[in-house]
């Protein structure tokens, strides 16, 4: 069979693609928003009291949090209102607002800041959540966050997820940076600096350790990166390649693709690098496998039809299952939280173009609106996908919501940026 040129390199390294520019990396992410959802929320913001006092306007973070999310339609109040303060429903409910949030922000005799919150349901004149939080000052962004987080899981039911994590690889003149950063592209932390490329990124489910793909020893090698101490461990360096790491559900294994036999095959290895044991034992390539979230199940890419399609199998390899039949390659499978949807990378018509497969119905849906699209992920929640593309002679990323309508790009401005992955909630 003929190769596609542009997946020779995927098949060497379970999902990775060539870089293309060097460049200069900005401190934090440029984000672009466009879309909204099919309904929006309603939600006054007001200004926390003596917010102004604190390093970071928490108020700001919240706004700006709901207003990216695609499924809030923000009022601005032009006032600061504390949670103490005596609310007037009637007035905005005037203004055109169902839920009001407000808060205060006081900074106690060490150096902390109590920050404190309520949420109001504005047609029901009532209070519908609230909390405080003790905060150093590097930490009132997260705080923002939280806040946030629990103003979309109230109005929307879903968790928010504006206080994970999301990881990536930049390339920086001659070096390859691990970067891991907030959802919002801000505070930006290099997790671990290579001459060499870095590839296949995946997070823990404790969201402590990133797992990832290396050429410094001049072949694919898998590393755990403990994101907490700096400490690095090697999880397989096996004759060939060794690629496509993903943890199970609990993180006590990882999948991985070996050609230690010469063809890439799917195999479990315990986190510590012991345990090693084969799954698939076909005559075609088989590599990037996934666990569905109750860890019954793994979905993997094969070309045992002809094509790279994606199969589902049962957790020991067996019971083998074709899911995908349209378009002429189609890789890079990825699982929704509720296990109901499967988004993945389609080839059609010359472009590879993120797609969503409704694992329930068996509808399908382009996501993307771009065309070089590559290393789907998806957001804790189930609501969002992560995803790398190219505009230009440029990678940046890309994150879109599952059913297509809310979209953002997340670009630097001299530098590449790919393989994206988004880390879990953290308790």
């Amino acid at each position: 069979m003929k190769i596609p040129s542009l997946f020779r390199r995927f098949l060497v390294l379970g999902g990775a693609f060539a870089w293309l520019t060097a460049g200069t990396a900005q401190a934090q992410l440029r984000v672009e928003v466009s879309g909204v959802g099919s309904t929006q929320v309603p939600v006054a913001v007001a200004a926390f009291a003596n917010e102004e006092l604190s390093p970071q306007l928490v108020s700001t973070i919240i706004r700006d949090d709901l207003n990216r999310s695609g499924y809030f339609r923000v009022i601005e109040t032009g006032v600061a209102i504390s949670e103490t303060a005596t609310v007037s429903f009637d007035q905005w409910k005037n203004k055109g607002a169902e839920a009001l949030v407000v808060g205060s922000v006081t900074k106690n005799a060490e150096g902390r800041f109590d920050v404190r919150y309520k949420l109001y349901d504005v047609l029901k004149a009532s209070m519908l959540s609230g909390f405080q939080m003790d905060a150093q000052s590097h930490k009132l962004r997260l705080t923002g966050h939280k806040i946030a987080d629990d103003v979309y899981e109230k109005l929307l039911g879903l968790p928010g997820i504006f206080s994970t994590r999301i990881s990536y690889v930049t390339k920086i003149g001659n070096e390859y940076h691990l970067e891991v950063a907030d959802a919002d592209g801000e505070n930006v932390q290099v997790a671990l600096v290579s001459k060499e490329p870095i590839f296949s990124p995946t997070w823990s489910p404790d969201g402590t350790k990133i797992a990832y793909v290396s050429l410094e020893l001049k072949k694919p090698v898998i590393y755990i990166q403990h994101l907490m101490t700096g400490q690095r461990t090697t999880l397989a360096s096996f004759k060939g390649n060794n690629s496509a790491p993903s943890w199970s559900p609990d993180g006590s294994k990882l999948l991985i693709s070996l050609s230690k036999d010469a063809i890439s095959q799917i195999y479990t290895i315990n986190a510590d690098g012991t345990g090693l044991q084969r799954l698939t034992t076909s005559g075609s390539i088989d590599t990037e496998a996934r666990y569905s979230p109750d860890g019954k199940s793994i979905y993997f890419v094969s070309d045992r039809s002809g094509g790279f399609q994606i199969y589902r199998m049962n957790a020991s390899g067996g019971e083998v299952k074709r899911l995908t039949f349209k378009g002429g390659v189609n890789i890079s499978p990825r699982i929704s939280p509720d296990g109901n949807t499967l988004v993945y990378i389609s080839r059609r018509e010359g472009g590879d173009q993120v797609y969503a497969l409704d694992l329930v119905n068996g509808q399908e849906l382009r996501l993307s609106d771009t065309a070089r699209d590559e290393f789907p992920s998806f957001a804790p929640n189930g609501r969002y996908v992560l995803y790398a593309t190219q505009i230009g002679r440029k990678g940046s990323l890309g994150i879109v919501s599952i059913d297509g309508k809310v979209k953002q790009k997340l670009s630097l401005q001299a530098a590449d940026i790919r393989e994206p992955t988004w880390g879990p909630f953290v308790k």
